[in-house]
C-alpha cells in the first residue's frame, strides 16, 4: 500500500525536483500539494506547483494556496538564489489546471481528521507556516499525523541565510518552534546532509539525457547551482528538498541520530538557529531523527531512474 503524503512547499527548483520524484514513485500517494510563501511569494509558489504537476502530466493532483506570510515576522524571500519566479531556468507554460478554492490550512486539517489516524505523512520543504497554523487552529490533528519529514536546519553546517540559520527555519522560526515542540515524530534533513548531495556535471547531463522532463530538470539545476558554486566554491549545488522524498522511498541511503532539537526565537543574532544536541549534552528528550549523511551516488541514481519514468 502506498504511503499517503502531503507536500508542503514553496517551489523553488529543488522543491520542483522533490515533487517530480514523489509523483514518479509508486510507493507514495500524494494527497495534495499545499503552498506557502518562502523562496518566492505565494502567488509564484502556487503557480510553480501547478506548472510542475502539468510537466509531470499529473493534473489530478490538487494544489492549495496557504499562508502568504510568516506567523509574526516579515516575509524573507530568496529570489537571489531561485530567480524572480522561483523556477528560473527553462520557461514553462502558464498552468491551466485550477488552484483549489480551499485554503491549504483547512485542507490539512480536514484531511488529517478524515484519513485514518497516523496514516498521513507531512513533507514540508519550505517554511513551516502552514503546518504550525494548522496545529494552532486544530490541536486535535497533532496526534493524527503519522510523521513529519522536513527539510530545514543545520548543525555542523550552521547557516546559509545568516551565520546561524538555515533559510526554511529562519523565514518562520516561530512556526518551526511549534512544529518541533509538537511531539510529532520528526525526520529532519538539515544542510549537513543536503550539502553532501551535490550536483555535478555528469549528474546534470544524466538528467538532460532523459528527454523533455530531464532537460527541464537540467535547466533548473544549471540555474540553481550557479549561486552555491560561487558562494561555497563547490563543484555543484545541493539538491536540498528531494532528500525528504528520497528518505521516504529509500531510507537506507541515509544515516542519522535521534536527538533533541530546539529552535531559537529570542535572539536576532541567532534567530531561527536549530540548536541540535548532537552529543546529548542537555539530556533533553530526543524529538527528531536528525539526518547526517547520505549515499549521494545512490541518491542521484534514484532521482535519475525515477524521473526517467515520467
Amino acid at each position: 500500500m502506498a504511503r499517503k503524503i502531503i507536500i508542503d512547499t514553496d517551489p523553488g527548483q529543488d522543491d520542483a525536483v522533490a515533487i517530480l520524484l514523489a509523483l514518479a514513485s509508486p510507493e507514495l500517494e500524494v494527497l495534495g500539494i499545499t503552498c506557502v510563501a518562502g523562496n518566492v511569494p505565494l502567488s509564484y509558489t502556487t503557480t510553480n506547483a501547478r506548472k510542475i504537476c502539468e510537466l509531470a502530466k499529473r493534473t489530478d493532483i490538487r494544489v492549495f494556496a496557504g499562508c502568504d506570510r510568516p506567523l509574526r515576522r516579515k516575509l524573507v524571500t530568496a529570489e537571489y538564489v531561485h530567480g524572480k519566479t522561483g523556477l528560473d531556468g527553462v520557461e514553462l507554460p502558464a498552468p491551466t489546471m485550477a488552484l483549489q478554492d480551499q485554503h491549504a490550512v483547512d485542507f490539512l486539517i480536514e484531511t488529517l481528521r478524515t484519513e485514518p489516524e497516523g496514516s498521513v505523512t507531512l513533507v514540508p520543504i519550505g517554511p513551516l507556516t502552514n503546518i504550525a497554523t494548522a496545529m494552532q487552529r486544530a490541536p486535535d490533528i497533532i496526534g493524527r499525523i503519522g510523521q513529519i519529514v522536513l527539510m530545514g536546519g543545520a548543525y555542523f553546517e550552521v547557516g546559509n541565510v545568516t551565520p546561524a540559520a538555515e533559510f526554511n527555519i529562519y523565514v518562520d522560526p516561530q512556526a518551526a518552534e511549534i512544529v518541533f515542540r509538537s511531539g510529532v515524530d520528526l525526520v529532519v534533513m538539515p544542510l549537513d546532509v543536503t550539502h553532501k548531495a551535490l550536483t555535478t556535471r555528469p549528474r546534470i547531463e544524466a538528467f538532460r539525457a532523459l528527454g523533455h522532463i530531464g532537460e527541464v530538470v537540467a535547466s533548473w539545476t544549471d540555474f540553481f547551482e550557479r549561486f552555491d558554486m560561487e558562494k561555497y566554491g563547490s563543484e555543484g549545488a545541493p539538491l536540498h528538498d528531494p532528500c525528504t522524498i528520497a528518505w521516504l522511498i529509500a531510507p537506507d541511503l541515509f544515516t542519522g541520530r535521534r536527538i533533541n532539537v530546539e529552535i531559537e526565537t529570542a535572539s536576532e543574532l541567532t534567530m531561527g538557529m536549530t540548536v541540535a544536541d548532537w552529543w546529548g549534552v542537555t539530556k533533553r528528550p530526543a524529538n527528531a531523527l536528525f539526518i547526517g549523511s547520505i549515499d549521494d551516488d545512490g541518491f542521484y541514481t534514484l532521482l535519475t531512474e525515477r524521473i526517467a519514468t515520467l
